[in-house]
């Protein structure tokens, strides 16, 4: 597991400009200023519009600011680096495949030996609860399961960062809840930093050792609420008076 100091994301005074509809300019961030450490959790809030999504974009490479300063392990981000796993609020398994192939699909584009994986796609499955389901078809699966499934694919790889857009988002609560404590042991035992886009508060406190929350457009930061409850969190933390203030500094901070 990398340092807990080492510094894996850096952005100074970033913005982000484009072509809207009609040639209109868009401005959509603005004065960015953040870090990310090895093995930290940090969750990405803020009112609709604001830039969330096309700042996760910009720390998987896909886009580059227009202004600022972007790092990646101190070099500038000009496109996708290494090492970087995604997962979305759609899991977008493929349906003619089935669980465990799912799982090592990033193995095959890669171009990895698929056999030095298997038992680790095993090992990810009995985390998240799906041992027994490996040759199971994607279209078998309830949501909650197709979206376990997602997560243990984008560890396959061994990811350094692991990017989330509100995975969680079309579920029911219970089963979002539930993978709140999956994701939190999926955290524990691989060591990768991530960074979860979301517009629960709850799940972004339970989840998170940082929230940073952003302003409407253009976002930045306005606000960062370091959460200082004791890890691993339990299903009836969300009661607790600490956490209760932790949500409501954050409500406080995000612009209607």
């Amino acid at each position: 597991m990398p340092a807990a100091t080492e510094l894996l994301y850096s952005a100074r005074d970033v913005g982000l400009r484009y072509k809207g509809a009609g040639g209109s300019n868009v401005e959509a961030l603005r004065h960015v200023d953040l870090d990310l450490k090895a093995g930290e959790f940090v969750s990405i809030i803020g009112p609709s519009g604001c830039g969330k999504t096309t700042l996760l974009k910009m720390f998987s490479g896909l886009i580059t600011p227009s202004s600022g300063r972007f790092q990646f392990k101190g070099e500038a981000l000009k496109e996708p680096p290494e090492g970087i796993g995604m997962a979305f609020q759609d899991p977008l398994l493929l349906p003619w495949r089935n669980v465990i192939d799912n799982v090592l699909l990033p193995i095959e584009v890669l171009r990895r030996p698929r056999r030095d994986y298997v038992d680790k796609a095993l090992d990810l499955l009995r985390i998240v609860g799906l041992s027994g389901f490996e040759k199971k078809s994607a279209w078998q699966l309830s949501g909650g399961m197709r979206q376990r499934v997602n997560l243990c694919r984008a560890l396959i790889a061994d990811p350094v960062v692991l990017l989330l857009d509100e995975p969680f988002g079309a579920l029911d609560a219970f089963t979002r809840e539930d993978l709140w404590i999956v994701l939190q042991e999926l955290h524990g035992r691989t060591g990768s930093s991530i960074v979860l886009i979301t517009h629960q508060l709850s799940e972004a406190v339970f989840l998170s050792d940082r929230v940073l929350v952003l302003s409407k457009r253009p976002g930045h930061v306005v606000h960062e609420e370091r959460i200082d409850i004791p890890k691993p969190r339990m299903p009836d933390t969300p009661l607790t008076p600490q956490f209760v203030q932790h949500v409501g500094n954050i409500r406080h901070r995000i612009e209607r």
